[in-house]
């Protein structure tokens, strides 16, 4: 199985074409971003991915951007989705990532929800992997595993950085629970969260060592997992991003760890990472 890496352009400040050179010199393999809205700027996005030989990941955030309308409604959620979707397609992505739905839904409303936009993904013939994001239906681990028992087709992008500040903790005592989403999962951001915070001010920190071996460790079984599945290649996006995020110092607003460096880091850490789990076979 294959590693492959995206670039994030949350936190980019730069031009489109300055994304894709980052990506290059660091050695990435593709872009995870929003698809351009206009036509045109889609086409010279196409463009750029094609000149640069660059993968291509379309992230969808329905109804809202991270954090979603509150009072939106399921069908406008779904409708916000396929016109996204619709719009991505000419990119060839090669899957849609959707952070979806709201946290506040009943569980009914959220199966519901859920099974319509299945429906959507397969009628347009897309993969689609839904985000576990706070605010979101994926806010925490328990609803999520609800929703993967009735709804074994559904696959997720694995953010857990979101579950351990929205349960304040590591989540070590739920592992077995952590395995059989593990089961479910297409797709890894790699952002280290810690019990007051979904991001640590950098992950190399030794104050935090223990926060990322836990993360690293649910990587590791996600690996395991999709090697059992037949996967020929995962993807990881390295995706530590401002907005409050990255940690600044108080009254100069000046950030603690330069964030292209941090995701270069995880970037770099997670590929000997990845080889030592494909060396050893660890399952």
């Amino acid at each position: 199985m294959q590693l492959k890496l995206f670039k994030t352009f949350w936190g980019h400040a730069g031009s489109v074409e300055e994304a894709a050179r980052q990506a290059l010199d660091a050695g990435f393999d593709g872009l995870e971003a929003p698809a351009p809205e206009p036509a045109g700027e889609c086409a010279a996005f196409a463009a750029l991915l094609a000149e640069h030989n660059l993968d291509f990941i379309a992230e969808i955030c329905t109804a809202g951007s991270y954090v979603p309308a509150r009072h939106a409604t399921p069908a406008e959620h779904l409708a916000d989705l396929e016109r996204k979707l619709v719009n991505g397609l000419p990119l060839a992505p090669r899957f849609f990532n959707v952070t979806a739905g709201c946290d506040a839904w009943p569980l009914a409303v959220q199966l519901e929800f859920f099974a319509a936009a299945l429906e959507v993904g397969r009628k347009h013939g897309v993969q689609l992997s839904f985000e576990t994001h706070r605010g979101r239906s994926l806010f925490n681990p328990w609803v999520t595993a609800e929703l993967l028992r009735q709804l074994p087709e559904l696959r997720l992008t694995a953010d857990i950085s979101h579950w351990v500040v929205v349960s304040e903790r590591l989540l070590d005592d739920d592992w077995e629970l952590l395995l059989a989403i593990a089961e479910q999962v297409h797709h890894l951001h790699g952002r280290i969260g810690y019990p007051q915070g979904p991001q640590v001010p950098h992950p190399a920190a030794p104050e935090y060592a223990d926060c990322l071996v836990f993360h690293q460790r649910f990587w590791a079984a996600v690996w395991a997992s999709q090697r059992r599945r037949g996967y020929a290649l995962t993807s990881l996006t390295p995706e530590f991003g401002p907005d409050g995020y990255l940690h600044c110092l108080p009254f100069t607003d000046q950030p603690v760890a330069d964030l292209w460096q941090i995701n270069r880091w995880i970037a770099s850490t997670e590929r000997a990472h990845f080889q030592r789990c494909a060396a050893t076979g660890q399952r």
